[in-house]
């Protein structure tokens, strides 16, 4: 048997849920996060030992989607279910009226794809959810990876089933002790560059994760290999995910965030090199709707400050369009050997840049700080030497500390360091000593 990683709080309160509703009533919980984060694992895991329905809504006709359905229901109730059904409504009216007589889990993965088959199917869940929830003992959990649709669904006032979930579990990627403990099951003897490499190509989110293991690729050679191969999941994951999210209307997303890939990061920068075209209406739909983009502020500077950097909120879709969507016209001809070595002469360059974005996580992860962040003053002028800090922390004391990230800690220089958190030092916390030091690829 596999073993499974991480998720014990998520699961504990699967459990949890899944009692109340076969001892007191059914209970509605809505599990959300992006493709490929374990979803449906976590679910099921949650449903063994049970009476359990898992129902795969595929974009197809309801009366088809119907049919299939109830062969499911058949099978795993082990219950009379009449033939002919070609509404949801139907099954969901009788799914209801089953947990009547007994308790059981109702698993709805891809829950959103019913907003284009048939919208009405929310309201028609509503109306029965309400009349009949208090009365039966079902377990329903409702699981999908479009943000925007689920949000839409069960987040707008205007939508019938707002405010009906009991329970919401956000799944995130794998936290850093968890790709530690994976990696170290896989290759007891992994270094750290291993490790990075890891979290460059995945962000940790876990379905790549096991790709990767499970086909032995625990180095950088070894995954880049994996990824470029013929037919790899990776080729095209990036556009599937975002046209998932965006619909086919995606030309001028995916063009933002590939300049945002590129290190082309205030708006002024994008906007150039996209033809001097006003996209803050295209930003802000990416930040707040789509969530795949966040704003990148110095330290203190407040909401109000112009001084604004982007990033993707994914790491791994910072990976794909950096290497898979820019060398697209590579893949059209099957030149895959040319975009692996593209990807592996570029590897210094590009984790040195992901390493920062690791001990963020690993900061946040630890719970000490209070704030966290970067910090940096614009070139003006004549200015040749752009003051920056990369990662700026508040601890729980309420003590700042300064670090520069490095590959390799040859490269740092203390003294050129010191000078700048001074000057920092004087802007945010009144000339106060700061701590500084140096991360490196040995403190991950």
């Amino acid at each position: 048997m596999k073993k499974y990683y991480d998720r014990e709080f998520q699961l504990d309160q699967l459990k949890s849920i899944q009692k109340k509703a076969f001892e007191e009533h059914s209970r509605m919980t809505l599990l959300k996060g992006r493709r490929r984060i374990g979803k449906t694992t976590l679910g099921r895991l949650s449903m063994e030992g049970a009476d359990s329905v898992y129902l795969f809504v595929a974009r197809k006709s309801e009366s088809d989607l119907c049919e299939a359905f109830s062969n499911e229901i058949r099978t795993a109730l082990n219950a009379f279910l009449p033939t002919g059904v070609t509404r949801f409504r139907e099954l969901f009216e009788w799914l209801l009226a089953e947990g009547e007589r007994r308790p059981f889990n109702l698993f709805i993965d891809e829950f959103q794809e019913f907003y284009y088959i048939n919208p009405s199917v929310f309201s028609d869940i509503q109306d029965i959810w309400d009349r009949r929830r208090k009365d039966s003992h079902v377990n329903l959990v409702l699981s999908g990876s479009s943000y925007t649709l689920m949000e839409r669904i069960f987040k707008d006032q205007k939508e019938p089933l707002f405010g009906r979930a009991d329970l919401t579990i956000e799944m995130e990627p794998f936290a850093t002790n968890v790709l530690k403990e994976i990696l170290r099951d896989h290759k007891a003897d992994y270094d750290n560059d291993d490790l990075l490499a890891l979290y460059c190509f995945t962000g940790g989110v876990p379905k790549y994760v096991e790709l990767f293991m499970d086909n032995g690729c625990t180095d950088m050679e070894s995954m880049v290999d994996y990824m470029v191969l013929p037919g790899s999941l990776f080729i095209e994951e990036g556009e599937r995910i975002l046209i998932q999210e965006m619909g086919k209307n995606y030309g001028t997303y995916f063009s933002i965030l590939d300049r945002i890939a590129a290190d082309e990061v205030t708006l002024p920068q994008i906007e150039g090199s996209l033809g001097n075209r006003n996209l803050a209406g295209q930003m802000k739909l990416l930040e707040e709707e789509y969530h795949l983009i966040a704003k990148k502020r110095p330290l203190r500077s407040g909401d109000h400050t112009k001084d604004v950097r982007y990033e993707l909120s994914d790491v791994f879709l910072r990976f794909w369009f950096r290497y898979f969507d820019r060398h697209r016209n590579l893949l059209e001809i099957k030149n895959y050997l040319t975009l692996r070595d593209i990807i592996k002469k570029d590897y210094k360059t590009y984790s040195g840049r992901v390493l920062e974005r690791w001990f963020r996580q690993k900061l946040m992860e630890s719970q000490s700080c209070t704030e966290i962040g970067g910090w940096w003053k614009p070139v003006r002028g004549a200015e040749q030497n752009p003051r920056e800090i990369d990662l700026v922390t508040v601890d729980l004391d309420g003590r700042p500390h300064a670090f520069e990230v490095k590959r390799k800690r040859e490269k740092y220089v203390p003294a050129v360091f010191e000078a700048k958190v001074n000057e920092m030092s004087d802007r945010l916390f009144g000339g106060r000593p700061v701590d500084f030091s140096c991360l490196t690829m040995e403190d991950m």
